[in-house]
């Protein structure tokens, strides 16, 4: 199983799928160093955005794997805000993705990632997606509020110092 990415619309947002063309504004909306206090790293330039995204657009090379990448427009400002992304294990009946999001500084606070993180598992789900996983740092209690928006739980389970949420399809539960 496979599947593309399409936009995905919400009622204040648009999931577009990414593209290089993306890089210029996406610089911009993420480049605030303090993105990066649970992640790591440092902002992007749009060229290494770029480069970024061209491999994000070719796709993995693995064919039991996809990536899928959207970025976050915000429709009343028609103005990019953050990405939502999944990286996609097709493993037979047991898909499972696992998601993460990001919200530029200036757009933090107004429901956007949860919101579009929301929009990403609904979309997963009738793509067939059995699991969604995400792994939040312990201290990150906006992403954790993100991840509970999106429907996930938190588990005992970590890795690599952040904990594991998962949720799985309505079928099952």
């Amino acid at each position: 199983m496979t599947f593309t990415a399409g936009s995905i619309p919400t009622n204040r947002l648009v999931l577009l799928p990414l593209r290089v063309e993306h890089a210029e504004e996406m610089a911009a909306v993420l480049g605030d160093p303090a993105l990066h206090a649970f992640i790591g790293g440092e902002p992007e330039t749009p060229q290494g955005l770029r480069w970024r995204y061209r491999r994000l657009v070719a796709g993995s090379c693995d064919p039991a794997v996809g990536w899928l990448n959207w970025v976050v427009r915000l429709r009343a400002a028609s103005c990019l805000t953050g990405t939502v992304q999944a990286t996609v294990h097709f493993d037979g009946p047991d898909t499972v993705a696992e998601v993460a999001w990001v919200v530029g500084t200036p757009w933090q606070g107004r429901g956007i990632a949860g919101e579009a993180a929301h929009a990403l598992v609904d979309w997963l789900g009738r793509q067939g997606v059995r699991t969604v996983v995400a792994h939040i740092h312990p201290d990150h209690a906006a992403s954790a509020a993100v991840a509970t928006a999106a429907g996930l739980e938190a588990t005992d389970e970590c890795h690599d110092g952040e904990i594991r949420w998962v949720t799985t399809s309505k079928q099952e539960r």
